[in-house]
Formats: C-alpha cells, structure tokens, sequence
C-alpha cells in the first residue's frame, strides 16, 4: 500500500502539469479510493487474485486495457506481473521504472552511504521517458477532506492538535517497541486527540486495548471503510509512523509525517513526500552501523531487532511538540 501512495503526489503533479491528459490507474479494488481526488483520472480495479489470476488472467486483463487504447503505459510497479502484461500490450509504449536494485544492494551491504534517488523520483522518471518531465518542487497540497459528523464526533471531541499513530510495520525490526510507544502516547494524550491506526485482528486487539488505557486517545482499527479512514487522516495536524504505508497515505494527503526508523534507512528512498529530513527519526549509525540491514527490514543480526527503541519516548515526543502547535479552529 506504501508503494501505490507514493504514486499520487507523482500523479497529481503529472495532472496539474499536463491538464488535457487523461490517466486511467490499474490497481487493485481496495486501493481505489486512494485516487479519488485526482484530476482526470480513474481507476480500472484489477482482481489479480481471483477475476484476472495467473497468465490466463492477465491475458484477459490485457484484452480489456488494450480496449481502452492507451497512448502509453507507466509501469510503476515493475514485478513479474507486469511484465507479462508488457508483452500482451506489445503495441503501446511500455515503461517501467528502475527500481535501483543494484544501487539498494550496495546500501544495505554497506559498500556506499549515501542518499538514493527517492521512489517519487524514480516514479517521475518513467513519465519523462514517454515525453512527460515532472517538476516535483511544485509541490500541491490537497484539499482537507470533509469529514462526516460521526468521525468528528467519535475522533476530535476536543479542539486539540490531531496526532495520528500507526505503531506497526510489517516487519518488526522496521517497529518502535509498544511498551515505549505507551509512554508516548500516554505523554501526548495529554494535550492532544490521538488516534490509533493499524489492521489485522492481532492489531485492532492491541489497539482497543491501548487507547481504553489514556484520554483523548481512540482507535479506528477495524472501525471504519478506508474511505473513511482517508479522510480523518487527511485532517490530522500530524502522524507518527514506522517506515510503513500510513506514513506514506499521510503524506500524499499533505499531513506532517513524523517517522521512526529501525533496521531500514530513508537514503534507500522510501522517506514520505515531501517531509523535512528531520522529521525522520533513525537510530545512531555510531551505535549501529550496519543500518540499513535490508531494504524492507525483513533482514537484520538479531541484536537488532528493537533498534527503533533506542530513540527514547522523550525525544518523539519533543519532536512532535515542536512541530504542531495549539490548534485555535475548528473541525471541517
């Protein structure tokens, strides 16, 4: 999910800087929404896993999007999948990205340290391969998304600064330890409406359980459609995440992204848009140097496993202090 939030501020600049193109995103069904406030563009949903499986289904897929007549096609995605769709689209300019594998390999193996192209960047480029050069500084902060009255009754009780946590990552060398994410959440309740985002029943579980623990603190975990989870986002003055997709559904919503690192590195690309260098907090290289031990945390010496945790809960916490301020409006 991470990887398909990380293509809209790229396709938002392509559609303000190229108003008369008409964008069609081939993504999974779930992922739709994700779209939805960009202009002249819509979204063809593809079951890869039941409707249009394996290469049968795919030649099927390709039958409908070749029906569409495209003038070209982005692969943003770059995995075997769509690569057996480039050979049944074999009439339309196909470009897929570089992924930097190489230049990845040698990050993670420690033979070079330093700032890689970022994947919004990388994502630009196949655009200005098929005749579309992006300026990405024009950066364009969406609309805050208008939130129904049950979110803001449920969620911002309060006229507090909105922070929004998502504690967890797919791997947990890439989390913050939940004993210390308490401390953080206990400090910051305080003063302020926090949030609680994650899925899965072992989450939604932990969650409930954390925010019955501190005031002004709720969960949204299998609360609500991911519509509806977009929008409240998209009203956040702030979210605290791992390297991991809500930090990157934040950002391309034009939130303030706070992210904890562990066993990865935002020099191998994956930092949210458009966020300052600083709200990046990574454990000491000093102290651990083999950081980044994989490109997607799931690689790391075991003694490193809750690296995340030698940030301390206090240093989060000032961070965010200094970021957001006391909010003096109201809810939209």
């Amino acid at each position: 999910m991470g990887d398909v939030a990380m293509t809209v501020p790229v396709l938002r600049a392509l559609t303000h800087q190229y108003p008369s193109l008409k964008i069609t995103v081939v993504t999974k069904p779930f992922f739709k929404p994700i779209f939805s406030d960009l202009k002249n563009t819509t979204v063809f949903p593809a079951d890869t896993k039941n409707k249009y499986k394996g290469i049968l289904g795919l030649y099927q897929l390709s039958k409908k999007l070749n029906a569409l007549d495209f003038d070209v096609v982005a692969d943003l995605h770059q995995v075997l999948r769509t690569r057996i769709l480039k050979i049944f689209l074999k009439h339309t300019p196909f470009i897929s990205v570089d992924k930097g594998r190489s230049e990845k390999k040698k990050l993670i193996s420690g033979q070079v340290f330093y700032k890689l192209k970022t994947t919004h960047q990388r994502y630009a480029e196949v655009f200005k391969k098929l005749g579309y050069p992006i300026d990405l500084s024009q950066t364009i902060i969406p609309e805050h998304k208008q939130l129904n009255k049950k979110l803001r009754l449920l969620y911002f009780k309060q006229n507090l600064p909105r922070i929004g946590i998502a504690p967890f990552a797919a791997h947990e060398g890439k989390m913050y330890p939940l004993t210390k994410m308490k401390k953080v959440i206990q400090a910051l309740s305080n003063s302020s409406n926090v949030v609680l985002f994650g899925g899965g029943k072992k989450e939604i579980k932990q969650l409930k359980h954390i925010a019955n623990l501190y005031k002004n603190t709720t969960s949204v975990a299998g609360q609500l459609y991911f519509e509806e989870e977009l929008s409240l986002i998209s009203n956040l003055d702030i979210m605290i995440s791992m390297d991991s997709g809500n930090g990157h559904l934040a950002a391309m919503l034009g939130v303030k992204v706070l992210t904890i690192w562990g066993v990865t590195h935002p020099y191998a690309g994956f930092a949210p848009y458009n966020q300052p260098e600083d709200y990046s907090l990574i454990p000491s290289r000093k102290d651990f140097p083999l950081i980044p031990t994989s490109i997607f945390g799931n690689k790391y010496p075991e003694h490193y496993k809750n690296v995340a945790g030698s940030i301390s809960p206090e240093t989060i916490v000032h961070k965010i202090e200094s970021i957001i301020k006391p909010k003096t409006d109201t809810v939209s």
